[in-house]
């Protein structure tokens, strides 16, 4: 199907993607973002399935996933050295629940992504260093209009906002991140909220929608709170 603005006109698949970048509407069931969605399902199958990778086979089928061609160091002479070497990269469990593009997932260094990961990525997803996310956590940067004679099916346009989670956070299990939110550095989101707006640096959020309910204290010594 191809993409046609509000007055009918054809709409470029080079500008319909711009519209996507920038969280406008857009047409996700065009023949490029159709075969797009297709090619990251393949590398995240073939992630799930690769049940006796090493850590480096992991890293390069991840890579391969979100589209990073930065090269990885050279190979140690052994596993448990090449293990060591590439321990600040991005730790994410088997098996991925769902990504629809991959290209618009970034994360930082020594980050944990518990399984069962879901990353609906039609905007950009930036998770910064040392997250840790809990099992089943969902992150949804896309969205759908409200008003139904807009949505109109897979024929209707959608849209998106990006999605920010500072460094060290904490998400725990089945916590969804809703389309244009960003997670302050530091704050820890309790299991199975669905954070729907902001929430501040060093911050204790829960619930639908998540509140914060409290202040991380860095005040004192580093302690367990």
């Amino acid at each position: 199907m191809s993409a046609t603005s509000a007055d009918g006109n054809p709409i470029e698949p080079k500008e319909n993607l711009r519209r996507m970048a920038a969280g406008e509407l857009y047409y996700a069931f065009t023949p490029d973002l159709i075969a797009a969605r297709k090619r990251v399902e393949q590398a995240y199958k073939r992630f799930n399935r690769a049940e006796d990778a090493s850590r480096r086979e992991l890293a390069e089928m991840w890579n391969d996933i979100v589209q990073d061609e930065t090269p990885l160091p050279p190979q140690a002479a052994t596993e448990p050295e090449d293990e060591e070497l590439l321990q600040d990269l991005a730790w994410v469990d088997r098996p991925i629940g769902k990504i629809d593009y991959g290209y618009n997932i970034k994360l930082g260094k020594n980050v944990y992504i518990n399984s069962n990961s879901v990353w609906i990525d039609t905007c950009t997803i930036t998770v910064g260093d040392r997250v840790m996310a809990g099992p089943n956590v969902h992150f949804y940067s896309g969205t759908h209009p409200v008003d139904y004679r807009v949505r109109n099916g897979t024929r209707g346009p959608e849209s998106g906002g990006p999605i920010t989670i500072g460094d060290d956070c904490w998400l725990g299990g089945n916590v969804t991140i809703l389309a244009g939110v960003t997670i302050g550095r530091g704050s820890v989101i309790g299991a199975a909220s669905v954070v729907t707006k902001d929430i501040p640096p060093q911050s204790v959020a829960v619930g639908n929608p998540a509140r914060v309910i409290k202040k991380v204290d860095t005040s004192k010594p580093p302690q367990f709170q």
